[in-house]
């Protein structure tokens, strides 16, 4: 499962950013799996599936490393 660190977050709006490799990576937090958006903070390891959206590509399966 690839890894990344939690880049921004805008938890007002329920999404984020992961870094991983250079490359950012939107969530959403109905992305996240066995934790909450608000529980997650900037700098933060994560694990994540990745997936399409309609925007491109976005984290899926989201939880804490």
């Amino acid at each position: 499962m690839p890894q990344g660190i939690v880049k921004k977050l805008i938890s007002e709006k329920g999404f984020g950013f992961i870094d991983s490799n250079g490359t950012e990576l939107f969530f959403h937090h109905s992305a996240l799996v066995g934790t909450t958006i608000e529980s997650l903070h900037e700098g933060q390891s994560v694990e994540y599936e990745e997936g399409q959206g309609p925007k491109g590509p976005r984290a899926e399966n989201v939880r804490p490393a």
